[in-house]
């Protein structure tokens, strides 16, 4: 009879019961080295009707009532941008590990803070950068990386939102305009596949709602080290139509992803890859299976690195130079638009 190994169970309580909350609780509730030990909201009816939905025990509207408890190892925060700082901090405090959604701040000044604290912290702390260990993005990030379209050239993302749930849309932007919400994963993606750092950040704007709490559009243009240029474009409002392109662009040709949900057919097969050798003439079809949104892996990545074992290579440095592009980003935005 082969022996087992019972996984450890960490106790987890997660602060934010919105959207995001969510995603992360789907994903890791029924998972065996998970024991949720409560959720919170400062909405009581939100916390109470998820902790109903997957099974939860607790719930309340003070995350420091069981943070504080010796049964809760990690915290999710999942929050309005503004709290992260606070509830890291006393998530430390009480000797908590904390995965933490991003962005870690909507300034300069709180985000650096919140990275210096970080970095001290005698626990681990990770920032929700979910792209990097997305199955699709990592198959592009190697196949760039392993020269098969020559030297990168060009990187161009689109991630406009159909805002339909405009008041949800618009309470975010009152803290964190999509230019640094989004935009923190693409300038990290930008730095990952090119190995190159970002060396300039420009932009342009505007509103394309007139009750917009800030410009809710903008194009953004990254200068990269190695000479690689990034054009990144993003946008929430009820007037745009959803649009999600990630193309990378090299000497030799191209990789292009289309998300599973995105497909036009055979979504069944998950994510495509369209890889065409401008050498050769050949295009290669890729049909790759992917989560977008796989909360678990980030959840094991902290787990990995609170049992000591070596992650994948994404630290708190990344997430804050990715952070300080996407706030320059949204800098140039708010420019451009006072400007007119």
């Amino acid at each position: 009879m082969r022996d087992t190994v019972m996984k450890k169970r960490y106790g987890v309580v997660l602060v934010g019961c919105g959207y995001i909350g969510e995603a992360h609780l789907s994903d890791i509730h029924y998972r065996e080295n998970v024991k949720m030990i409560a959720v919170v909201d400062t909405d009581i009816s939100r916390a109470a009707l998820l902790a109903k939905k997957y099974g939860v025990p607790e719930f309340g509207t003070d995350y420091r009532e069981y943070i504080r408890r010796k049964e809760t190892e990690i915290v999710i925060i999942a929050t309005y941008v503004d709290t992260h700082l606070s509830i890291m901090r006393d998530a430390v405090a009480y000797g908590c590990h904390v995965l933490c959604e991003k962005p870690a701040a909507a300034s300069p000044e709180a985000g650096e803070q919140f990275f210096r604290e970080a970095v001290a912290a005698p626990t681990q702390v990770l920032i929700g950068h979910e792209l990097r260990y997305n199955r699709s993005y990592q198959m592009i990030e190697r196949i760039i990386r392993d020269g098969a379209i020559g030297k990168l050239r060009l990187m161009r993302m689109i991630q406009n939102h159909h805002a339909v749930s405009w008041s949800r849309y618009k309470r975010l932007m009152q803290d964190c305009p999509p230019v640094l919400d989004c935009g923190v994963h693409y300038m990290d993606i930008m730095r990952w596949v090119s190995g190159e750092e970002i060396k300039s950040v420009t932009g342009v704007g505007c509103y394309m709602d007139g009750d917009a709490p800030c410009p809710n559009y903008g194009t953004v243009q990254v200068q990269l080290s190695g000479g690689t240029l990034g054009c990144y474009e993003c946008g929430w409002s009820r007037n745009l139509k959803a649009c999600n392109l990630k193309e990378f662009i090299g000497e030799h040709g191209y990789v292009r992803l289309t998300l599973m949900e995105n497909r036009a057919s055979d979504r069944e097969e998950g994510d495509l890859i369209e890889w065409y050798c401008s050498v050769t003439g050949e295009y290669k079809i890729i049909n790759n299976q992917s989560k977008y949104k796989d909360m678990y892996a980030q959840l094991s990545e902290l787990i990995q690195r609170i049992e000591g074992e070596k992650g994948n290579g994404f630290t708190l440095e990344d997430a804050r130079l990715a952070f300080l592009a996407a706030y320059t980003a949204k800098q140039k935005i708010e420019e451009s638009v006072k400007k007119r």
